[in-house]
């Protein structure tokens, strides 16, 4: 199951409480006090895994806790830790405070980790309060509460490429013939409802990861079917490749489409309007295929590309030219760093 947004319960262990306790040994008749300190709690932490790109398996786990610390014992004996409850979440996660709205941390990369819930102090045992003047105190401290918050998980694919376009550009078919991927494909629109990922390989030592965005439709930014559901995902790729149908079932205009998604993108972020793009005419075996590339062409005024996810057509070329794109943008990014 495909979820990318969740809310959880979390609650760190409470700290051990001190112990209040005198040594008492035949030879040493004044062994005074010798109470231990009570355990920390355990933390709730987050890790960002790399094995993993859906939040489903915490679907019907809303409630995370973590061990409490052990009360202090005699012999100055400190009591035992609680132990930390690890929640794994995909790499590309963001963790936000569910009650106040900031972000906790953006969980970017594998092994990225965040401590969501602090657990509590052990309290103090008796031995910590003996001074000159009070050699035998009966003094001790319970343990502190451990933190509890509620926080809100987003996660926001990570990928090379955003395979973009309206509904039935036919994005799915082509993720299925350059990688492993078996999306669900059929002849009507919104037959992906999530996005899907694929890692292709160009050669033996090159390959890159894609995403496959479903579909878009006019007003998405704005929450607009599905909306933010995936335009998010869109955020965190270094690529666009914008597919268009040559000959829509909608009967709706190939290059009116082409901008109405560009549109969304800007309105959702300005940033997704500067992303490098590659423009894709699919469906190549359709008679008015090469017409709307040349149509496009000119109203873009840069290269249109045509493919055929069915037949094959200009696949190794398109995976080549990504390739060679995303090699420009690394150098860039090094650039800057």
């Amino acid at each position: 199951m495909f979820i990318d947004e969740i809310t959880l319960i979390c609650r760190a262990g409470d700290g051990g409480r001190g112990c209040m306790s005198f040594r008492r040994e035949a030879h040493v008749p004044r062994g005074g006090p010798d109470g231990g300190d009570g355990g920390d709690g355990g933390d709730i932490i987050m890790v960002a895994s790399e094995h993993m790109n859906s939040l489903g398996h915490l679907a019907g786990h809303i409630h995370w806790n973590a061990d409490r610390g052990s009360h202090g014992e005699g012999d100055l004996c400190r009591g035992k830790s609680g132990k930390d409850t690890i929640i794994e979440v995909p790499a590309g996660t963001l963790i936000k405070d569910a009650e106040r709205g900031h972000v906790l941390k953006d969980l970017a990369h594998p092994g990225d980790r965040v401590v969501v819930a602090k657990g509590g102090r052990g309290g103090r045992g008796n031995k910590r309060f003996a001074t000159a003047t009070n050699r035998a105190p009966r003094e001790v401290e319970p343990g502190e509460a451990g933190e509890e918050r509620r926080v809100s998980l987003e996660l926001k694919m990570i990928a090379d490429v955003g395979l973009v376009g309206k509904p039935n550009a036919g994005k799915s078919t082509l993720l299925s013939r350059i990688t492993r991927a078996t999306p669900e494909i059929a002849n009507y629109p919104f037959t992906t409802k999530h996005p899907n990922l694929g890692v292709v390989e160009v050669g033996w030592d090159q390959d890159f990861v894609v995403a496959d965005i479903p579909g878009l439709i006019e007003g998405a930014h704005a929450g607009i079917g599905l909306g933010h559901e995936f335009l998010r995902h869109v955020e965190r790729t270094r690529l666009l490749v914008h597919l268009i149908e040559p000959m829509p079932m909608d009967q709706t205009d190939p290059v009116e489409n082409y901008h109405q998604i560009r549109e969304e993108l800007r309105l959702y972020d300005l940033e997704l309007d500067k992303r490098p793009e590659i423009i894709v005419i699919t469906k190549s075996e359709l008679p008015d295929a090469e017409a709307a590339v040349e149509l496009l062409q000119e109203t873009v005024n840069q290269p249109v590309h045509l493919i055929s996810a069915v037949t094959g057509q200009g696949l190794d070329t398109l995976k080549r030219l990504i390739v060679k794109k995303l090699d420009e943008i690394k150098e860039v990014e090094a650039a800057a760093e």
